[in-house]
């Protein structure tokens, strides 16, 4: 089978196609013959610092669709030939994956395989963000990092649903603030560099009427983390997802916390996984309804064959991108 394999990690360059031995299921695990592969900015870390990387060689991806082809001891949620989506723990960037059963999804009516590979990730990490940890009341205002992006289009469309007042973006250029105008969002600030990010604290600010909002998402950490704190109202909460800046680990505590009773989150989809896998399913079932209920969407801006890869990960890298990014398997 063909796989994209990354042996020395680096820029897009370092993906190359090779061939592979077929992977087979062990127990309590399930091989899927892909059909569609999801791009995602933690396949960039992977690639180019080794991010949740075991060992090298390695082949991304976190994502797919496809169809089941042959199942491990002990599993029986799920039947061969079925249509599925997967969240796995690498490995997607292939012609066959091998996941835990537990991780494997069946297709919601009227959702297709193209569609479905938008899902793993995305759709339950915006879903726990808004409601899960995030815990969006009726009435509440929220900020978001990176709107354009996969999860941004979904929050946005999740926290207009849920009733919220206001859904502020934040967003690196003004084809991505349009674009993220069109998916929930009330006002968008374009920060160009992530050493602006105290830019959009007055601008949170000022579009609250001095208040600031109820809550905040930030998938970048380092001084966005910061100024996504110093945006908080009153009782404020922010939920840290991610650290694209690769900066230190955030750390906050009481002198930050106490003066307004602020509260601070986490939430990492793959370690909740690992984990927890009953709340993982559970929260991907509430998510994946959202999309079958015609509640959310989230397009595919762009798609690649698997050989391709390299120019998906340039295209997400030159954060020009908006919407889902995907390669085409089978």
């Amino acid at each position: 089978m063909r796989a994209v394999q990354v042996q020395e990690y680096g820029g897009p360059e370092v993906l190359r196609t090779v061939e592979a031995e077929v992977p087979e299921p062990g127990p309590g695990q399930v091989s899927v013959d892909v059909a569609y592969t999801g791009v995602n900015f933690a396949d960039l870390k992977a690639r180019g610092e080794g991010y949740r990387v075991p060992s090298l060689p390695f082949v991304p991806g976190l994502e797919v669709s496809g169809r089941v082809r042959a199942l491990g001891e002990g599993v029986s949620d799920v039947e061969v030939g079925q249509e599925v989506a997967a969240l796995t723990a690498g490995g997607a960037y292939a012609d066959v994956v091998v996941t835990d059963a537990t991780t494997v999804f069946p297709l919601p009516s009227g959702v297709d395989l193209r569609t479905a590979a938008t899902l793993p990730t995305v759709l339950p990490t915006a879903y726990a963000l808004v409601h899960a940890v995030g815990r969006l009341q009726p009435g509440e205002t929220v900020l978001v990092q990176g709107a354009a992006g996969g999860i941004g289009t979904v929050v946005g469309q999740l926290a207009k649903a849920a009733g919220a007042s206001g859904v502020f973006g934040v967003v690196s250029g003004a084809a991505k603030a349009k674009y993220a105008l069109d998916h929930g969002y009330d006002d968008v600030f374009v920060v160009p560099s992530t050493t602006d990010s105290v830019q959009f604290v007055d601008e949170v600010r000022a579009a609250t009427g001095g208040r600031g909002v109820d809550l905040a998402l930030d998938p970048v950490g380092g001084e966005t983390f910061r100024a996504s704190l110093a945006s908080l109202a009153v009782f404020g909460r922010l939920v840290s997802f991610g650290n694209a800046s690769s900066a230190e680990p955030w750390r906050v505590g009481q002198p930050e916390l106490y003066p307004t009773g602020l509260s601070v989150s986490g939430f990492s989809i793959l370690t909740l996984a690992q984990t927890a896998p009953g709340a993982l399913r559970a929260l991907t079932e509430k998510a994946f309804a959202a999309v079958a209920e015609g509640v959310v969407s989230l397009p595919v801006t762009a798609e690649f064959p698997l050989e391709e890869a390299s120019e998906a990960h340039r295209l997400m890298g030159g954060r020009t991108s908006t919407g889902k990014l995907l390669l085409r398997v089978a």
